[in-house]
């Protein structure tokens, strides 16, 4: 890898750090709230939910889904950091809802990838029955007990969230 591949983004941090406003910032949710969503980049947590940096703890990965990694961090951010709501968040036209497991794993391949195979995307063909899968799975959680949690879908195409559980 040559040393200019991240130019543009070095260079872009840079400015950034030359008017950085958030050293202080407390690490804790000032609003007590987690946003789980998908990686998607129409996604703009903050901005969709009218919140500002430090107002709450994101997490994303593809999908929006309630991963062990997922439960281990709400789990931290509920005891550690002041969360006690959580919203998983879903969005239309996610790749991880359409198509099958076999479907994205023959995708990688045809990009160059290699066999994938050997890892779940949790792709689903049912996006709302995952969603309250999801949910269930952190309200259930004996690690979880005073996180209240949501579900919801993200319409990329207006920018409207509907509560679906």
């Amino acid at each position: 890898m040559g040393g200019d591949i991240f130019a543009a983004e070095l260079e872009a941090n840079r400015r950034y750090s030359d008017s950085f406003q958030l050293d202080g910032l407390d690490a804790r949710a000032l609003r007590g709230l987690a946003v789980l969503t998908c990686m998607d980049s129409r996604i703009e947590p903050l901005a969709m939910l009218g919140l500002r940096p430090g107002d709450a703890k994101i997490l994303r990965n593809a999908g929006a889904r309630v991963t062990d990694d997922v439960l281990r961090t709400l789990v931290l951010a509920s005891y550690l950091l002041g969360v006690d709501r959580a919203m998983v968040v879903a969005h239309t036209d996610c790749r991880m809802a359409t198509g099958s497991e076999e479907d994205v794993h023959a995708a990688v391949e045809a990009a160059g990838g290699p066999d994938t195979r050997s890892l779940s995307f949790l792709v689903t063909d049912d996006q709302e029955a995952a969603l309250s899968a999801d949910v269930q799975r952190l309200r259930s959680s004996p690690y979880l007990t005073r996180l209240a949690v949501g579900g919801f879908i993200y319409d990329v195409g207006t920018g409207r969230l509907e509560q679906i559980c």
